[in-house]
């Protein structure tokens, strides 16, 4: 599949949006279906790249196939990052899109960037456990689980967590 990553474009927010609330609805990962309050943040494109890099895979065709919120250090958006750390959120592909390379490239990306960054020493993320296929994903890019750094953003949901060194 040919994909390209680049910043995703205001045109494309909404679009964005439902592909990434539709994969988390639709591989049962939000709790409260589409009432689920973290479906609102996934919707919340345009206040994410105001806030941090979101970056869109983007076919031949010029249609968006996924994205992912790229943070660095002293963003609203970083969960479990450390100052000298990138971090991952967010990252979906359309269901269409899956398995043809579109989310491996959207994290080779988010990887690339930091390490172009002089102060970071790595990138982590977050994941639930039911994402199998990201999770062989991270691994086969040379991520690492943290269980250490395993944390609960509502009581008895737990998120694991990953991170690459360099």
């Amino acid at each position: 599949m040919d994909v390209s990553i680049r910043p995703v474009r205001a045109a494309e927010h909404e679009a964005l949006g439902e592909i990434t609330t539709r994969a988390y609805l639709d591989d049962g990962l939000l709790d409260f279906a589409a009432a689920d309050q973290y479906a609102e943040q996934l919707r919340a494109v345009g206040r994410r790249a105001a806030e941090a890099l979101v970056l869109a895979a983007v076919g031949s065709d010029g249609g968006v196939l996924g994205g992912v919120t790229y943070v660095t250090p002293g963003s609203p958006w970083t969960d479990i990052a450390a100052e000298d750390e990138a971090e991952l959120r967010m990252l979906a592909v359309s269901r269409e899109a899956r398995g043809r390379g579109a989310g491996e490239a959207l994290v080779r990306a988010c990887v690339e960037r930091a390490r172009a960054t002089e102060r970071l020493s790595g990138v982590v993320l977050s994941t639930q456990p039911a994402m199998e296929s990201a999770h062989r994903v991270y691994r086969r890019l040379g991520f690492a689980r943290t269980p250490e750094r395993d944390w609960s953003p509502l009581p008895g949901f737990t998120l694991l967590t990953f991170r690459l060194a360099f």
